[in-house]
This record gives C-alpha cells, structure tokens and sequence, in this order.
C-alpha cells in the first residue's frame, strides 16, 4: 500500500472518530450555549448509549436466536436517544436546576452523578468491556483501489453524524421551539420577559444534549467494545471540540470535530499515539491564542 493511500485511511478513520466527537459535543455546545452548564457526566451518556445497544443486540437474540440480528441496531439507535434523553432530564430537574448560576457548583456536582453512573453501570453489566457486533450489512467495504478500502460501518458513522446534524439545524433554525432556544442563548432575562418559558427551555435543550450522547454511544460500538469508564476517553475532547468550535455554533462544532479526528489520526501516523496527542494540544492552544472565541463566534454590538 502507497504512502498516500496510508494517509488517506488514516485520515478517513480520524473523521469517523470526529464524527462520533461531533455527536458528543453537539450536545455540549447546545446546553452550554444555552444553560451555561459545564455537564461533566456528559460522557457518561456515552456510556449509557453503547449499553443500552448491547441490551438491545442481547434482547433480539434471546428472541430470534439469531447471533447477529441486523434489525437490533435500527432499535437502538432511537432507543439510545430516548433512554439517554429521560436520564438527561432527570440529571437536569434533580441536581442541575438548582445550581443555574453556580457553574463550579454544577460542575462538581454533575462531576459526582457521572461517577455514580459508572458505579451503576459497573455493578449491572461488570467492570470488563462487552462488545456489540455490526450488524450484517455493515460488515462489507467499498473498495476504493487495491489496498484503499472504507468499511460501511465507518461509513455509516459519517452519514449518521451528518444527519443528526441536519437535524440540529432544522431543530434549531427552522422550529418555533429553536427559534426560544436561540432567544434564550443570545440573552436568556430578555426572552424571560417574552415570555420564553426558560426552564422548560433548559429542559428540552438537556435532553437533546444527552440524547445526541446516547447516539455517540451508540455509533461508538460498531468501532470497538464499550464499558463503564468509556466515555471518560471522548469528553475531554468533546469539551474542546466545542471550545475551539465557537460556543453554540453547529457549523463550528462540525468543522472542529473533523478536523481533530483527522488531524489527531494523522499526528499519531506520523509519530506515535501519545505525542500525536500533545502535538493536537499545541496546535489547540496556539489557535486559541489567536481565535480565543472559537472558529465562529457571534459578532454583537
């Protein structure tokens, strides 16, 4: 295989990660655009989406008794969403709504429910990863050139994470329940005057959050095994996804997630995995330095 075609898998596995990191800081981006709530067990819904996927897998062939049911997949992928959701919205009516305002407060708090999650998980399903087998019609590839080959289910990855992006947009920009939401980023006492409901904003917008979580969770096992301390691996980066993104700004997230995929994927190539991470640190904080408010940032009189 030519050095090129090297470079190019390499790169194309690091936006199947970014995909995964876009649907994980989707969520960040809107609830802390919107709550100002640094969510610390955000990776713990991660989490929750891989399982509720192996429950769903193990589920269809205890029923079926086929090994590998290609349907199981299709059912958790809303029932990730959903399940993630209903957590979220409890996690938010419990513990975050009453520390608005106190972002150390909430951040240590959401800190603790998320080692909670890990104990719960690690106490039901055991502390060793379980895998989550593709389903048989993401097992192929497309055969590019001889020795260039891309696998349906990174395939796949890309196309959900662009379509829960569509989504978000559409939610976002195109709904009268985005239009509070928007209204609550830009100035929340204001649209409180309005008549905006806040809280239930807050509430809507922490379910989306972690809803698009379980969905990263869920993606995240067609590449490998999942446990309890999972998504402790994808929720630093998804915090920086979102910061060097634009706080709030879907096409900033977007274009930050691939770019750190990619360019994580082609650091570790070129050296080794450890300083292919400290490179992409280097490179986050020189840009910082020079776009402290993200690739997008909202310009206001």
């Amino acid at each position: 295989m030519s050095s090129i075609n090297v470079i190019f898998l390499q790169a194309f596995n690091g936006l199947s990660v970014g995909s995964i990191l876009l649907l994980a800081a989707l969520g960040l981006a809107i609830t802390y655009g919107v709550m100002g709530v640094i969510n610390m067990a955000h990776g713990q819904f991660i989490m929750i989406g891989g399982y509720m996927t192996y429950i769903a897998e193990g589920a269809f062939v205890k029923a079926t008794g086929n090994a590998n049911p290609s349907v199981s997949f299709l059912v958790a992928l809303p029932l990730a969403f959903v399940v993630s959701a209903l957590i979220g919205i409890l996690l938010e009516q419990c513990v975050v709504r009453f520390l608005y305002k106190r972002p150390l407060d909430t951040l240590l708090a959401t800190f603790g429910v998320g080692l909670v999650l890990q104990q719960l998980a690690k106490d039901i399903f055991g502390a060793p990863n379980v895998s989550v087998r593709a389903p048989g019609w993401l097992e192929g590839h497309v055969l590019l050139a001889p020795g260039l080959v891309l696998p349906y289910a990174r395939l796949f990855i890309l196309g959900l994470s662009l379509l829960c992006l569509f989504g978000v947009y559409l939610y976002l920009y195109r709904s009268s329940r985005g239009r509070r939401i928007r209204a609550v980023i830009q100035n929340r006492e204001i649209a409180d005057c309005l008549g905006v409901k806040t809280s239930a904003v807050d509430r809507e917008t922490f379910a989306v959050g972690t809803g698009l979580a379980g969905l990263a969770g869920c993606a995240l096992c067609l590449i490998g095994p999942i446990g309890p301390f999972v998504g402790n691996d994808y929720i630093v980066d998804a915090f920086m996804v979102v910061i060097t993104g634009g706080v709030g700004q879907l096409a900033g997230t977007a274009i930050s997630a691939f770019l750190m995929g990619a360019l994580n994927a082609v650091f570790t190539f070129v050296t080794t995995s450890s300083l292919g991470r400290v490179f992409l640190f280097l490179a986050i904080i020189v840009f910082l330095q020079v776009r402290p408010g993200g690739l997008v940032s909202v310009k206001s009189r």
